[in-house]
């Protein structure tokens, strides 16, 4: 059985307008498969629909080009940018409908488990949950999320076999597997290939009876693979003329409030700087991307090839790392394995609600992990900034953004203080030095 195709053009050569298509893809160009998706733009399909974790590098030119109908994302905005998607979402000719990461691997690998549908805890009391059936087992409520199936599947890998087996490197694996399962058609463009045998057994992250086509990766990917690195850790902002807490000190403090061992998720921007500090207390990193028992972040990408955390950092692999794909990921969150998950937010409210996905002005948003995150039920931590960019509050009385959970925050971390939830209601526990208790909340929006 051979499923290798000449060339990324002939392996699309039956892509038909309107046609859904689920494209692999972390950070900024992680695992993006861009020679399909070169042969997309040549090929002139329109009408399409999009299913990923965000719009890829080559998937960009489509959207902006009005060949794309629909997207199903975690990212279609991020606050402070605009993009084309916004844009045409704005005047209406194309439409989104965004999904938690989690939820979003999970209706994938349901329908190609052959499942209609699942029952989760992700996005209760969100817009994520409005228009939907909640169901109560044993007491809790649970979303009900229809399986995604798609058409076609674009999948990078770094090698693959003539029988469609495939093997992924470090945390590149993320989304590949349950995309391509979902799909009528799985095209794997490879680093690689090999013939049949060459791939160790135990190394075959996705067997071939999932894959339809196999093709050679021809267009290099050029564009950074990850976020760029972390900015002003040992800068910090001023109050009243007096120097806040830097993002150092703050993962410095964060990290005493941790357990001395256990597995911590570390959320995107300021709680990524907690991965210094995380080896002192014998923790176990976790990345919703796929990746458990990483280490610090480093400058070159290429140190270690496709290992990075869920920000798109580059970082060391630990003793006992493993890699997975982001089912296995949220398997560990919702199932209740990992002890403490931490996050940045735009706000935070007195009740511990908060919100991190959608700002003012914003036509969708970013969801990214978080909601999935937050509905383990374990310890949450929030790391942010007292004040906002236009110099608001960021602690407020009620969220005014769309909320990423409702009064799940056990612990928050700002350049000002430590809050701790007490009695569902925030109090402060500590302070900057220079800083006494009034001057601080008179800084926030609190009553």
């Amino acid at each position: 059985m051979d499923k290798v195709r000449t060339s990324p053009a002939d392996a699309i050569s039956d892509l038909p307008d309107g046609a859904s298509i689920a494209v692999s893809g972390f950070g900024q160009s992680a695992g993006a498969p861009v020679s399909l998706l070169a042969a997309l733009d040549a090929r002139g399909a329109k009408d399409l629909c999009l299913v990923g974790n965000t719009i890829p590098p080559g998937a960009q030119d489509l959207v902006e080009a009005g060949r794309v109908r629909h997207l199903i994302m975690s990212f279609t905005a991020r606050a402070g940018a605009s993009s084309p998607a916004e844009d045409r979402i704005r005047n209406g000719t194309m439409t989104f409908e965004l999904v938690p990461q989690g939820t979003l691997v999970e209706r994938l690998r349901a329908a190609g488990a052959g499942l209609a549908a699942v029952y989760t805890p992700t996005g209760l009391h969100t817009p994520i949950a409005d228009g939907k059936e909640v169901r109560y087992f044993n007491g809790r409520p649970y979303l009900l999320e229809t399986a995604i199936s798609v058409d076609y599947a674009f999948i990078a890998a770094r090698r693959a076999d003539r029988h469609g087996n495939v093997e992924f490197r470090g945390a590149n694996q993320h989304f590949g597997p349950s995309f391509a399962k979902a799909a009528r058609v799985a095209v794997v463009e490879a680093d690689e290939i090999v013939e049949p045998g060459e791939i160790p057994p135990e190394r075959i992250g996705l067997p071939g009876i999932f894959v339809s086509r196999v093709i050679r990766s021809t267009v290099p990917n050029t564009l950074p693979k990850h976020a760029p690195g972390r900015r002003g850790g040992g800068t910090p902002r001023t109050y009243n003329g007096k120097p806040a807490w830097t993002r150092d000190q703050m993962a410095e403090l964060a990290a005493t409030l941790l357990p001395e061992e256990g597995y911590v998720n570390l959320g995107l921007g300021i709680p990524s700087y907690l991965s210094s500090h995380a080896a002192r207390r014998r923790l176990i990193l976790h990345g919703e991307n796929g990746i458990l028992g990483y280490g610090d972040i480093v400058g070159d990408e290429e140190t270690y090839p496709d290992v990075f955390n869920a920000s798109g950092h580059p970082v060391t692999p630990g003793p006992g790392v493993s890699y997975f794909d982001s089912v296995t990921a949220f398997e560990m969150v919702r199932g209740g394995r990992v002890d403490v998950v931490v996050l940045g937010a735009y706000q935070v409210d007195a009740e511990g609600s908060f919100a991190n996905w959608q700002t003012d002005g914003m036509i969708g948003g970013g969801i990214g992990g978080a909601m999935d995150l937050v509905a383990s039920g374990r310890t949450v931590m929030v790391m942010m900034e007292h004040r906002d960019s236009r110099d608001r509050p960021k602690v407020v009385q009620r969220c005014g953004y769309a909320l990423t959970g409702k009064a799940c925050v056990d612990i928050l971390v700002t350049d000002l203080a430590l809050f701790r939830r007490v009695d569902g209601k925030l109090a402060v526990e500590r302070v900057a030095p220079g800083f006494t208790e009034q001057e601080v909340l008179a800084l926030t929006g609190l009553e």
